[in-house]
């Protein structure tokens, strides 16, 4: 089982930047996927980032250039470095993992972590 702690939300203005993090509580060396997705009010859960073990990326086509996700195996954490903030990106971040456990993939939600960004 993998806990998931996010942290770094909060209220950032407009153009601006944040970075957020997730740390899980054991090593995400061995976890297949690790994620970002959010969800606004009254819409979807969509993606918006992964990064596999092998450090492969991908990016929701609207992000590209604005958002970078990264991991530091060291830390077990995974984080979420976003630029030029938009009103639309305020939502409820959550960081998500798919570990591959024999024939299974389970997949692991954190809390949430808030994110407003005012014009």
């Amino acid at each position: 089982q993998v806990q998931l702690v996010e942290s770094g939300g909060g209220l950032a203005q407009a153009g601006g930047s944040l970075r957020l993090s997730c740390t899980a509580s054991r090593t995400i060396a061995s976890i297949n996927v690790m994620a970002w997705h959010r969800q606004a009010p009254g819409s979807q859960r969509e993606l918006v980032a992964t990064i596999t073990a092998a450090d492969t990326t991908t990016y929701a086509d609207s992000l590209k250039g604005r958002f970078t996700i990264s991991r530091d195996n060291a830390k077990n954490t995974v984080y979420l470095q976003m630029h030029s903030l938009k009103p639309e990106d305020s939502a409820v971040y959550y960081c998500n993992a798919l570990v591959r456990e024999g024939s299974r993939l389970l997949s692991y939600w954190g809390q949430g972590t808030q994110v407003t960004v005012s014009s």
